[in-house]
């Protein structure tokens, strides 16, 4: 699913936006709290990081390439903002009383964009894998996400709230409950209650918006929150999950069935870890699922970035899978050979070093057979497996998004030549909302196509993908630059050009 290096512009879907289903929102304040101890703001009032003027936040951006991609876009700073850092009561993935904390970017300035009362854009930001990750310290020049949603979000008037996450900064939980679409919408929704708190103390006022965005893992976690957040009668303006893994158990099985995304290794790690504190059904021990030689990684990636725990030969670098089938049938799984400009990518999943054990791959693979996704690797129903029996399957479905209609607008935005976040999830989205949703409510953009709506940013990006190919030959590629262009298509290509779509979709409610 995704590799944290290729993440940092995951900041990107910050413009401004959010599992259970169901429920008109119409008329109801988000200002509307949680019950109990969830969402109590614990410093009261906020601890401030500081200030950053206009000219600060574009000096910043000019040192990454991230930001100058920002810039080119038009997106410079109208407002100051200025930065606190929250801390909360939430829950951990078995419901575990824990805390956890967020940024709350604030604009401020002359101009009327950055005065009164403001929207409100709740961001989920993408894969980590350092404990230490604080998305509100502007400061650290390994947070381009946090400056990049800085930029794009309070300094055009925006207030911001981005959690850190459980399991991150000074959470009191020793793990992350990745891509539990349960655990991380609560902690979201936990985190915008705390906000209110944080804004009545400081005598700020929003005027009762609410937007729910986020990139990859958080395109997920934006998904959920919009569902969570409907289903417990607080309004949602809009949202816009940019992508995000929503169909988790077609994913998975993709994934499985040889189409081994980049950055898979660390991915399955995570997911792995997080599962197991949730449901306790994927092993008894890690050498259930793993090779022994990296049995320890499950514990060890909470502590420890990923490119060192490879440099120490605890994780290896890309092949999830063995080289070897895991019976002869699925040879042509090993590995999957189409969508063809994928093929490299997938290739690079399978070695003789590997992560994931053959005998597990092998269980997996009979259970997928026995009882198919709907949506991969065939279209039928599109939605998830009735019963599956092999027990991460049972827990992608859990967590799969195909089981609720949104009440508000939903732009889905995202790149159909994806090798990190397949396509295929906006996609199976899509088809299971054509049938069951009003139409105009889901709006989707594929940025890397051409025709229909959104042509300015189709061709903005067609032109971007262009140049970075060309660069390419120019330094001595002799496959047209088609590697460069994979290197960088979900953290850095990607990532502008849906915002460009978001802000102006955000900007007609």
């Amino acid at each position: 699913m995704f590799r944290e290096k290729r993440l940092v512009p995951l900041v990107l879907g910050v413009s401004l936006f959010a599992p259970g289903c169901g429920g008109s929102t119409e008329g109801v304040s988000p200002l509307q709290t949680l019950p109990a101890a969830r969402g109590q703001l614990l410093n009261s009032p906020p601890t401030k990081l500081g200030s950053f003027s206009v000219s600060d936040l574009l000096s910043r951006l000019s040192g990454s390439q991230l930001g100058r991609e920002l810039i080119k876009l038009a997106f410079s700073p109208t407002c100051s903002v200025d930065t606190y850092h929250l801390e909360y009561d939430t829950v951990g993935a078995r419901g575990e009383a824990t805390t956890a904390s967020a940024a709350l970017m604030i604009p401020s300035g002359s101009h009327p964009r950055c005065q009164g009362p403001r929207p409100i854009a709740l961001y989920a930001h993408g894969k980590r894998t350092l404990k230490s990750f604080n998305i509100a310290d502007l400061t650290s020049q390994s947070n381009e996400e946090g400056l990049a949603l800085a930029t794009v979000g309070p300094a055009r008037g925006y207030i911001v709230v981005a959690p850190n996450y459980a399991g991150y900064d000074t959470s009191s939980l020793n793990y992350h409950p990745y891509l539990d679409a349960d655990q991380q919408s609560k902690d979201m929704m936990d985190a915008l209650t705390a906000a209110h708190s944080a804004l009545s103390a400081l005598r700020i006022a929003d005027n009762h918006k609410l937007f729910v965005t986020g990139y990859s893992q958080g395109g997920h976690v934006a998904m959920a929150t919009h569902r969570a957040l409907q289903a417990a009668g607080i309004a949602v303006t809009a949202s816009a999950p940019m992508s995000g893994p929503y169909a988790m158990s077609a994913f998975g099985d993709a994934v499985v069935m040889g189409q081994v995304d980049d950055g898979s290794t660390e991915n399955f790690i995570m997911l792995a870890s997080s599962y197991q504190h949730a449901y306790g059904n994927l092993y008894t021990t890690p050498t259930d699922i793993l090779e022994p030689k990296y049995a320890s990684a499950i514990d060890a990636l909470s502590t420890t970035d990923a490119n060192t725990l490879i440099a120490q030969g605890l994780l290896p670098s890309h092949a999830l899978f063995a080289s070897k089938p895991p019976a002869p049938e699925f040879a042509s799984m090993t590995p999957a050979t189409k969508p063809a400009d994928l093929a490299p990518v997938f290739a690079m999943g399978f070695g003789a070093d590997h992560l994931v054990s053959n005998a597990y791959r092998l269980s997996y693979l009979r259970d997928a057979q026995s009882a198919p996704d709907g949506g991969f690797p065939i279209k039928t129903t599109g939605v998830p497996p009735a019963s599956p029996a092999n027990t991460l399957r049972r827990d992608l479905k859990s967590n799969d998004l195909r089981n609720w209609r949104p009440a508000a607008p939903v732009l889905l935005c995202g790149g159909d030549a994806d090798p990190s976040v397949f396509f295929l999830n906006t996609q199976l989205m899509q088809q299971y909302w054509a049938t069951n949703t009003p139409s105009g409510r889901v709006t989707v953009l594929d940025v890397d196509s051409s025709g229909g709506s959104y042509a300015d940013v189709k061709n903005a990006f067609r032109a971007a993908k262009d140049l970075i190919a060309f660069e390419a030959i120019l330094h001595g590629a002799s496959d047209g630059g088609a590697a460069a262009v994979r290197e960088i298509y979900h953290a850095t290509l990607v990532p502008p050009f849906c915002l460009l779509a978001v802000t102006s979709f955000f900007d007609a409610h």
